[in-house]
């Protein structure tokens, strides 16, 4: 994270200023979109009601938690991370070690890459202030030998795989190539937003990946390994994998890619009135995002307002429209983001959508119904 946006995004995690992410008017009302999501099951807890979004940093608990096997029990006392494999120098560090290094934070959204692929996955987002330290020193540290391609990050949960017949117990994994795991911002971290990881987010210790998917940010760390060949397990090569048919000479090509970096994505969270006068409120992530758009009624694109008071590189960017006085009637708002290198976030009829055969990665214009009365 750029020192700016660092220094800017604790300041804000101090000030009173933080409950108000979308700048609010005194007396507002909100105006439900008539295309509410449905209720999710129980079991999908803590999913954002972007109704109800009034804070730039998500608290602790209104934060989206997604898990694949079990919730692992973890004690302090006994937990450590190993760092193994293809390394001059291997690691064992308590959470102890890793406090004393180097503190480092990152204000940074997190989002699902399920999210709004299905009906009722509509608010598995969030953003937090991740603290912790620094995985690119420990990785120079262990010392990577040459050959060593691939970091795989190892959880503590666990549940049984079957590959052709073979049943097996496997722990969560995901992994890096040796480059992207050495960015600077990538973090073991041990805090959220000021205080230890609550279990459901990855106590004692997480990966934080900013600008990736949340299936990247390992939870319940406990190993790191590298290994001179790629890692095929369940979550980089079966499953979190985007099918997509692709045209080419007429004819179609199926490509399919392991779930890694976000894509570019808005949304048009909520709408609001004080008297006759309407507000759209929204939020744009994913990339670096150069601005907003927003289209009434298959109208022309408009250029909607950003809260600059609250950003950091990673994190997303709140804004506004000020609507004014829309006539009677049911009407359509849809938001686009275009990021600082000219990227449009696709149409649902872009090929990049229509061509897709799984709902990951789910980042297309998505049209709101709204009724003024």
């Amino acid at each position: 994270m750029q020192a700016s946006t660092g220094l800017v995004g604790w300041a804000l995690l101090k000030s009173p200023l933080l409950s108000y992410a979308f700048p609010r008017r005194t007396g507002e009302v909100l105006v439900p979109f008539l295309d509410q999501p449905p209720r999710p099951p129980a079991s999908q807890a803590n999913l954002l009601d972007w109704n109800y979004l009034d804070s730039w940093i998500t608290p602790n608990d209104k934060f989206f938690r997604v898990s694949h096997y079990n919730m692992p029990e973890v004690s302090v006392a006994d937990w450590k991370l190993e760092i193994v494999g293809m390394v001059e120098s291997p690691l064992t560090l308590t959470l102890s070690d890793i406090k004393e290094r180097q503190r480092q934070s990152v204000i940074s959204t997190l989002e699902c890459a399920g999210n709004h692929g299905f009906p009722t996955f509509t608010g598995a987002i969030g953003t937090a202030r991740w603290s912790g330290t620094a995985l690119a020193p420990i990785l120079k540290e262990a010392g990577i030998l040459e050959g060593g391609i691939e970091v795989v990050f190892f959880g503590s949960d666990e549940g049984e795989e079957e590959v052709r017949k073979i049943k097996m117990l496997q722990n969560f994994a995901r992994s890096l190539s040796v480059a992207d795991a050495m960015r600077p911002e990538n973090l073991l971290c041990y805090e959220m937003n000021g205080v230890p990881l609550p279990k459901g987010n990855g106590f004692p210790v997480r990966l934080i990946i900013p600008g990736w998917y949340g299936i990247a940010n390992v939870k319940w760390l406990k190993r790191i390994e590298v290994r001179d060949t790629r890692y095929m397990g369940r979550f980089m090569a079966r499953d979190y994998v985007t099918i997509r048919e692709e045209k080419r000479d007429e004819k179609s090509v199926w490509m399919e890619t392991s779930v890694g970096q976000a894509q570019i994505k808005s949304l048009a969270a909520k709408v609001t009135r004080v008297g006759e006068k309407y507000r759209i409120y929204g939020a744009a992530w994913g990339r670096p995002i150069k601005l907003v758009e927003v289209r009434l009624d298959n109208g022309p694109w408009l250029k909607a307002t950003f809260d600059l008071t609250q950003e950091a590189e990673h994190a997303w960017k709140i804004w506004h429209y000020d609507w004014g006085n829309p006539s009677a009637g049911e009407h359509t708002v849809v938001s686009r983001a275009v990021d600082v290198h000219g990227n449009i976030q696709p149409r649902m009829d872009d090929p990049a959508i229509t061509g897709k055969r799984t709902y990951w990665e789910s980042n297309g214009q998505v049209v709101r119904r709204i009724q003024i009365n």
